[in-house]
């Protein structure tokens, strides 16, 4: 199968308010797929989909083969949340082997992924005491430390700086290089030309699924926030008609 995900027809509902408005898109494998677009346009909720813990009005969404979340799943996909989800009270360290344990896996690789964050000088550091960023990056230490055949990230490099970020981003495609399926999403378009396949979303509506250089060519401009705001107004004119 060449996709990791695929998203058919699905659309969410919260209150009387649609969220995402019938999105269909695929995620493919071994590779950076980007998830971009404003505060609010659906990014979150979608992730929340293909991770299998929010709840969807109507569509499919196959996630490794197997509906999103299955149980089998769980030690498969790698999930990134905006808000840190790692233990204040415990060390990077301590929170790095605790979910590496959960995972089958030694301390020295739990130690291993704490350096490929670039968390080694903090490490025994407790996460109540780091930075924001750095509590982002403790975050997806413990996401990583399972090596899962598929991460969503949610806003990973929000707060980081911008060696960090550089960082992060080859680690990210060092990971896809080696058979990983990676969906990062972020609101800040100049992270859109590090992915090798993007997919725009706007108002729960998905306004563009290709590669960078696709979406370039499909708007005859090579920036690609320029880009996407020509996709916006055509797609806008599209809806008027």
């Amino acid at each position: 199968m060449d996709d990791a995900v695929a998203v058919r027809d699905l659309v969410v509902d919260r209150g009387r308010r649609r969220v995402l408005q019938g999105i269909s898109c695929v995620v493919p494998r071994g590779a950076v797929t980007g998830l971009l677009g404003p505060s609010g346009s659906g990014k979150t909720t979608l992730m929340r989909a293909i991770v299998g813990v929010q709840t969807v009005s109507s569509g499919t969404v196959t996630v490794l083969g197997r509906p999103a979340g299955a149980a089998e799943l769980r030690r498969r996909v790698g999930y990134l949340t905006q808000a840190p989800s790692v233990y204040a009270d415990l060390t990077v360290r301590e929170n790095a082997r605790y979910f590496a344990a959960l995972q089958r896996r030694d301390h020295a690789h739990a130690d291993r992924t704490v350096a490929d964050v670039g968390l080694a000088d903090a490490a025994t550091q407790l996460v109540g005491n780091l930075s924001g960023g750095q509590r982002s990056r403790a975050s997806l230490a413990c996401a990583l430390v399972g090596d899962p055949e598929l991460v969503i990230l949610d806003e990973p490099t929000v707060g980081q700086d911008p060696v960090l970020r550089a960082d992060l981003w080859a680690r990210f495609h060092a990971m896809a290089a080696a058979g990983t399926s990676l969906l990062v999403s972020s609101h800040v378009m100049d992270e859109a030309a590090r992915c090798d396949r993007l997919l725009l979303i706007r108002d729960g509506r998905l306004v563009a699924d290709d590669t960078p250089d696709a979406v370039r060519a499909a708007t005859g401009v090579d920036d690609l926030e320029e880009a996407f705001l020509r996709l916006i107004r055509a797609s806008e004119q599209e809806e008027s008609r």
